[in-house]
């Protein structure tokens, strides 16, 4: 199985299990990464957020290869979209997912750009 392949495989699958994470047992813990300035209410855009993810996942899995650079440039549009939610979680000093201290916290903020290039690559032809 090729790199790229291999690559659209694991980003899909983690993704698919961060969406399900959102719709059921850390619902909470994505909710400290919710800004206060987003005008929804902090579950309604958790869930939003969740079901997006599973089908970004999806889609990277599944999408036939004439599909798949849209794929991948979606999933990273949806990582830098989420971006202000690991700023806000920084400066608010909220908790969650084990990003109990700002180190931890400050270097989650370096996972988005290696998550959006990771995104890009799957979908690259």
């Amino acid at each position: 199985m090729e790199n790229q392949k291999i690559a659209q495989i694991a980003l899909g699958g983690m993704l698919v299990a961060a969406g399900i994470a959102h719709l059921t047992f850390a619902r909470k813990e994505f909710q400290a990464q919710v800004p206060d300035w987003v005008p929804l209410k902090k579950d309604d855009t958790v869930i939003y957020s969740g079901t997006a993810e599973i089908a970004l996942g999806a889609g990277l899995i599944l999408a036939p290869k004439k599909y798949q650079k849209p794929a991948g440039i979606f999933a990273g549009t949806f990582f830098a979209a989420v971006f202000p939610g690991n700023v806000s979680q920084y400066i608010n000093r909220r908790d969650a997912f084990s990003l109990n201290t700002d180190k931890r916290r400050f270097a989650r903020l370096f996972m988005q750009p290696i998550l959006i290039a990771w995104a890009l690559y799957s979908g690259k032809k």
